[in-house]
């Protein structure tokens, strides 16, 4: 088993209303799980974000708290509902309604890893299923609650920047003729899960980092935007798709040579971030 469910980091001082979380990067795959899985200890990683919780690991120093997964994506999978159980995958479990995340092989459990490749040789038991969730799915979320919660005691207000990133050819078919490639992709599942005001100004700070952004296409946000995202509430929930290649050779799944520089052009990006949560803290607490 994974030896932690997730790792907080806390700023010295809180000073912000932004939670940065990274719920796909855990790369911890016990000798346990990959002797059970038909994939190789490359293959497996592909549906991993590599190296998200490392570009924003400077949340802290800008005043916020960066909650990252201990547990791989293909172990158990933290934007997923812990009902999302795969039939296909796990024992005893029946069918129930057509969830296309489950149909594909990506639900709480997941079957497959990117471009549809079988993890296991055949089913797991339930038992197992419901293990990885009580020890890995509930203490992450719990712990994200719990941010989410201080937030809004603190400040009035919660905003989570949920972080993850893209194959490269997820964009493919948006950008066709295209001059500027998409390189970043923002969810609110179309403005549901967070203000206009708050999305525009994360949208605004990746561009004046010089990186082309869309919003919505083709990720508008999943299980924890969904979830999470309660803007009457001033709870707002934005999903964050960073093009793998900017920063890594994602055949090999390591660190390409432009690592460090955007890593750097990145912490631009996460202080105008955590400014907006400063700011717009100070507004609501004078009204």
């Amino acid at each position: 088993m994974p030896k932690l469910a997730y790792d907080l980091i806390h700023p010295e001082t809180r000073r912000t209303s932004v939670v940065f979380a990274s719920p796909h990067s855990g790369r911890d795959y016990p000798w346990t799980f990959l002797r059970r899985t038909v994939l190789d200890k490359h293959s497996i990683r592909s549906s991993e974000d590599a190296f998200v919780d490392q570009i924003f690991d400077c949340a802290p120093d800008y005043g916020a708290p960066l909650l990252r997964a201990g547990a791989p994506r293909a172990f158990v999978d933290l934007n997923r509902g812990a009902d999302e159980l795969d039939p296909a995958l796990i024992e005893g479990v029946s069918r129930s309604g057509h969830n296309p995340r489950i149909a594909s092989g990506l639900g709480v459990i997941p079957r497959v890893v990117s471009n549809g490749r079988a993890i296991y040789r055949g089913k797991i038991a339930k038992e197992e299923a419901e293990r990885r969730i009580t020890h890995y799915w509930r203490p992450y979320h719990e712990m994200l609650r719990r941010q989410l919660d201080e937030s809004h005691m603190r400040f009035g207000e919660a905003i989570l920047v949920d972080c993850h990133s893209m194959p490269h050819e997820a964009l493919d078919s948006i950008a066709r003729g295209v001059v500027n490639r998409p390189e970043i992709v923002i969810g609110d599942r179309f403005g549901a899960s967070a203000s206009g005001e708050i999305v525009e100004r994360i949208e605004a700070a990746f561009a004046a980092a010089g990186l082309t952004v869309v919003r919505n296409a083709p990720f508008a946000g999943a299980y924890i935007a969904q979830t999470y995202g309660r803007p009457e509430r001033r709870q707002h929930a934005i999903q964050i798709e960073i093009d793998r290649s900017l920063y890594m050779n994602e055949s090999m799944v390591r660190p390409n040579g432009n690592f460090n520089a955007f890593r750097r052009l990145m912490r631009g990006v996460v202080s105008e971030i955590a400014a907006i949560g400063a700011a717009r803290s100070e507004r609501l607490a004078a009204e």
